[in-house]
């Protein structure tokens, strides 16, 4: 966990794009990486959670000795369904994979209920129970806006998870978050703009010269 940039996943290559679509470009990478399987309940079933992180920096132009710097995360987050092994007949390493989902859910239900808690207002969010909920730590009860999409099935079979999932999605809507800017205040390299003027003046110096000659 880095004090200036937060969490940080070891082995994760982060990338400086320049224009919209080279960040789609990513993202396609990203999903082609991204494990598939087919269990008893779907034909196509994601084997792991997908999160994307667009961060962006302003500076203004022309700053200053201080500069102002603001910053900003966009965090698009594709979360993979809960599973229960009865209804989809997982065996070995796609079993595996299922609990281990399950239980980076579980751990996302419990940091909800927690911040959306208001008999509580000092208790503890417990964000360290999964590597998932310490990457959306800020995304849940930091300083910003969030939308969750719950998906629900209009199958009878999918009872049970829609009422879940609705129950869980009606959690998350009692968190309340005071949103304030980003907005750094950065001193400027004084001795880049200390040699800058001494490049002009070099120039003005050779003008006058020219200019007498």
């Amino acid at each position: 966990e880095d004090p200036l940039q937060g969490i940080c996943v070891p082995g994760i290559t982060e990338y400086e794009a320049i224009s919209a679509e080279e960040i789609m470009d990513l993202l396609r990478r990203g999903n082609r990486n991204r494990t598939q399987e087919a269990t008893g309940a779907n034909a196509y079933s994601s084997r792991s959670h997908a999160v994307l992180q667009v961060r962006i920096e302003q500076r203004d132009r022309s700053p200053g000795v201080e500069d102002t710097v603001r910053i900003g995360k966009l965090s698009l987050v594709d979360l993979a369904g809960s599973e229960r092994a009865s209804k989809t007949n997982n065996r070995g390493q796609r079993m595996l994979e299922g609990a281990k989902i399950n239980r980076s859910l579980l751990a996302l239900g419990n940091c909800i209920n927690a911040l959306g808690d208001k008999s509580n207002k000092n208790q503890h969010i417990p964000y360290r129970d999964s590597k998932l909920t310490r990457l959306l730590k800020d995304s849940l009860g930091g300083n910003c806006r969030t939308t969750m999409i719950a998906n629900v099935g209009p199958s009878i079979i999918s009872l049970e998870e829609t009422i879940n999932t609705l129950k869980y999605a009606s959690r998350a809507k009692n968190i309340q978050m005071k949103i304030e800017r980003n907005v750094d205040k950065v001193s400027a390299a004084i001795e880049q703009y200390t040699a800058i003027i001494a490049n002009l003046r070099q120039e003005v110096a050779s003008l006058r010269n020219r200019l007498t000659e």
